[in-house]
């Protein structure tokens, strides 16, 4: 079969349930992060449950929200923010910054400990397993939602378990190694 053929034959529909397409996406597990902007006129949260390494040099994160969403047009004009990498126990946070009925601006982080990034001057959030500083690279139109890519110029880790998203719900995730069998 030529290249060109297998393309045009790789392009065929093929027939299934879009419900159970989804269905099946969401037993991608994946850590769950809240991205922080803040401008001179306000700070802004939101939850994501993929962010994801895109490149290793130069150092680039990504992570696809919404389209129109705000926090990536605020992260966009401010050019920088911050993700906190959430911990087993934040899942009160996840589900507070998913929340569209929460207040705006600096109020949403009242009650929440936290402190603002040297960089982005966004807020990090205490207990996260990771916090990165991002300087804003781009954002690209994809389907239904807006990939954000962002340069990591600071990185910082702390020790404990992720907050895992995995089939539409959120789970402590207490990881330990994988044993490996040998294949032969």
């Amino acid at each position: 079969m030529s290249t060109a053929a297998a393309v045009r034959d790789a392009r065929r529909p093929v027939r299934q349930d879009p419900a159970e397409r989804r269905r099946g996406m969401y037993h991608l597990a994946s850590p769950v992060s809240v991205l922080t902007v803040a401008t001179e006129e306000r700070m802004h949260g939101t939850t994501a449950s993929t962010v994801t390494l895109v490149s290793r040099h130069p150092l680039l994160v990504g992570v696809v929200l919404r389209t129109g969403s705000s926090f990536a047009r605020l992260a966009a004009r401010e050019g920088r923010y911050a993700i906190t990498v959430l911990g087993a126990e934040q899942a009160d946070v996840a589900r507070w910054f998913a929340d569209s009925g929460r207040p705006g601006g600096s109020e949403q982080f009242d009650g929440l400990r936290w402190q603002p990034d040297s960089y982005a001057n966004a807020p990090l959030l205490a207990g996260g397993l990771a916090h990165y500083s991002c300087r804003f690279h781009s954002k690209v139109a994809v389907g239904d939602g807006e990939l954000l890519l962002g340069y990591v110029v600071r990185a910082r880790t702390a020790d404990g378990s992720p907050l895992l998203s995995y089939a539409g719900d959120l789970y402590a995730g207490h990881l330990k190694p994988a044993r490996v069998e040998p294949v032969f």
